[in-house]
C-alpha cells in the first residue's frame, strides 16, 4: 500500500517518544475509562428502557429515540472532536468530557418527561464524542510514534480488549442496581462510577500535548493532510468500508435476538447467543491483530467482513437448529469489533499522525450515524419484506465493506 502524495507527515506534537512506563500507565487508565464510559453512556440504556417508559408515561419506541438521538449527535461532534484532539491532545477535552457525561447521567436520573431525556441525550451524545473510542485512540496514536508501531499496536488491542467487556459487566450490574434501587438511583450510582474513575484518570494520567513552536504552521500542515485525503479516492473508500460495515453491526446487534426467537429459539437461549457477539469481538480483535502480522491490514478486515457476509447469509437457513445458530453467531461474531483496530492502522499507515484525529473524525461522523440509523431501517425493512431480506442486506453492506478495502488496498 502506497502513501498519498504529500499525505505522510510527521508527527505534530504528542509530546515526542514517551516513557514506556508512562505510556502503559496511559493505557492502563484508558483500557479503564473506555470499559467504564461504554458501560454507563452505551450499554446500561437497555436495562433502563422498561422501566424508564413505565415512569414516563411514554412507550419503549419513545424511550429508544433518546439513545439514536445521542449517538446522531456524536456522529455530528465527531469532525470538530477530531480537529480539537489533534490541535491540543486529549488530556483537556476527555477531562471535560467525563465530567460532561458525569453529569448528564445524574440529570438522566432526575428526567420527568421526554423533552428533558431528550435533551440529557444530546449532553450524553457530545460526551460520547468526547471520550469514548476515537478520542481514546487518538491518545494513544499521539503517544505511541513511529518507531514504536508495535507498541502502538499492542496498546489500541489492550485497550479494545478490555473494553470488550464492557456489556457483560455493565449490563448485569445494572439490571442488579435496578432491581436493589429502582433505575434512578441506579443511574446515580452509576453516575458516581464513571465521575470517579473517570474524571481523575484523564486529568492526572493523559500528559498535556507538547505544541510545536509555530502552532499556525503545525495547523496549516494538518489541515493540508486533511485537504489533500479527503480529495482523493482512498479516504473515500475508508469511509465507504466503514460506513457500511457501522450499519451491518449495528442491525445484527438490534435484530438478533428477535431474528433467533422468530426462527423458533427460546427466548433465553436466544439472548445468550446474542449476548456472544460482545465476548466474540475480543477473540476477533486478537484474531485480526494476528493476521496483521502476516497480511496486510485492508485484507485482513476484508476476508473478515466477507465471512460476516455469508454467515448472514447462512443464517435464515441453518439457524432454525441449535447447532446451526451457534454456528452462524459465531462466525459472524468474529468480526464484531474489528473495526474499531482496523481502522486506526489503515489512517496511520496512509496519512500519518499528524491528522489522524481529525481524518478518523470525518470517517466516524458517517459511520457512526449509520450505527444509529440502521437498526431503524432494519426493522422497517422486516416488517415489510421480513427478517430473510434484512439477513440479505446486511450481507450485502458486509461484501460492499469488504470490497471498499480491497480497492483501496490497491491503490
Amino acid at each position: 500500500m502506497t502513501s498519498g502524495a504529500g499525505t505522510a507527515a510527521p508527527r505534530s506534537g504528542g509530546g515526542g517518544r514517551s516513557r514506556p512506563g508512562h505510556g502503559r500507565r496511559v493505557v492502563a487508565a484508558l483500557a479503564v475509562t473506555q470499559t467504564i464510559g461504554y458501560g454507563v453512556l452505551y450499554y446500561a440504556f437497555s436495562v433502563f428502557l422498561a422501566p424508564m417508559a413505565r415512569d414516563l408515561h411514554a412507550t419503549k419506541a419513545q424511550v429508544a429515540a433518546a439513545l439514536t438521538l445521542s449517538i446522531l449527535i456524536a456522529a455530528l461532534c465527531a469532525p470538530l472532536v477530531g480537529r480539537r484532539l489533534d490541535a491540543r491532545g486529549g488530556r483537556g477535552i476527555m477531562t471535560a468530557g467525563s465530567i460532561l457525561g458525569t453529569t448528564a447521567v445524574l440529570a438522566w436520573s432526575r428526567v420527568e418527561s421526554l423533552p428533558q431525556l431528550y435533551a440529557v441525550f444530546v449532553a450524553i451524545g457530545v460526551a460520547c464524542a468526547m471520550v469514548l473510542y476515537e478520542a481514546a485512540f487518538a491518545v494513544i496514536v499521539s503517544w505511541f510514534d513511529d518507531s514504536t508501531r508495535g507498541g502502538r499496536a499492542g496498546a489500541l488491542l489492550a485497550v479494545t480488549l478490555v473494553g470488550g467487556f464492557a456489556s457483560a459487566i455493565f449490563l448485569p450490574l445494572t439490571g442488579l442496581l435496578v432491581e436493589w434501587h429502582g433505575w434512578r438511583q441506579a443511574l446515580v450510582v452509576l453516575a458516581l462510577i464513571y465521575g470517579v474513575a473517570a474524571v481523575p484518570l484523564h486529568a492526572l494520567v493523559l500528559r498535556r500535548r507538547t505544541h510545536a513552536r509555530h502552532e499556525p504552521a503545525a495547523a496549516e500542515r494538518r489541515a493540508g493532510i486533511v485537504r489533500a485525503a479527503t480529495r482523493r479516492r482512498p479516504f473515500w473508500l475508508l469511509v465507504i468500508a466503514f460506513t457500511a460495515h457501522a450499519g451491518a453491526m449495528a442491525a445484527m446487534a438490534m435484530l438478533l435476538i428477535t431474528y433467533l426467537v422468530h426462527l423458533g429459539h427460546p427466548p433465553v437461549l436466544a439472548a445468550t447467543l446474542a449476548g456472544l457477539l460482545g465476548v466474540l469481538s475480543v477473540t476477533g480483535r486478537l484474531i485480526t491483530t494476528g493476521l496483521q502480522a502476516r497480511m496486510p491490514t485492508a485484507l485482513a478486515a476484508a476476508m473478515i467482513f466477507t465471512l460476516q457476509g455469508v454467515a448472514a447469509l447462512l443464517l435464515p437457513l441453518a439457524g432454525r437448529t441449535v447447532p446451526g445458530a451457534v454456528g452462524v453467531v459465531l462466525l459472524f461474531g468474529l468480526g464484531f469489533g474489528i473495526a474499531s483496530i482496523t481502522l486506526p492502522h489503515l489512517l496511520v499507515g496512509r496519512y500519518g499522525t499528524a491528522a489522524y484525529a481529525s481524518l478518523s473524525g470525518r470517517v466516524a461522523a458517517f459511520a457512526v450515524a449509520d450505527k444509529a440509523l440502521a437498526p431503524l431501517g432494519a426493522f422497517a425493512l422486516a416488517q415489510v419484506a421480513g427478517y430473510g431480506w434484512v439477513m440479505g442486506v446486511v450481507a450485502a453492506a458486509c461484501v460492499i465493506a469488504a470490497l471498499a478495502l480491497v480497492a483501496y488496498h490497491r491503490l
